[in-house]
């Protein structure tokens, strides 16, 4: 008889990978292929959490996961991009507080990419 595997999440080949900083949280978008060799998305945010102080601080990692398949990209796509328009529509769009961030944004064209993935 053969003996069964278990097949979970971190088996899970990751084909494409992405992180988006975002003060005390990052975000992952990841490809990954299932057993069938069918890709799908992994969004994780990852939020860093410290109990306590100086040396007694304790660290962990709150993480949150959404799997989106293909036959739901367009659905998915269509709802959060009217989701982002009625925002804007109704705060205008979003102004970076402070100036260091806006000189990064200008220097950079909108091409530059910057994967940071920390294992």
């Amino acid at each position: 008889m053969e003996e069964y595997k278990k097949y979970n999440e971190s088996e899970k080949e990751i084909v494409f990978s992405q992180s988006i900083k975002a003060g005390k949280r990052i975000y992952y978008i990841d490809v990954k292929k299932n057993r069938k060799e069918e890709m799908y998305l992994s969004i994780t945010e990852s939020k860093k959490i410290v109990n306590g102080e100086g040396e007694e601080a304790l660290v962990s990692f709150e993480k949150h996961k959404i799997f989106l398949y293909r036959e739901d990209f367009e659905k998915f796509a269509t709802s959060l991009n009217k989701a982002i328009d009625f925002v804007v529509e109704q705060q205008g769009e979003y102004q970076p507080r402070n100036s260091e961030h806006m000189a990064e944004k200008t220097n950079k064209s909108d091409n530059d990419l910057k994967i940071d993935i920390d294992f």
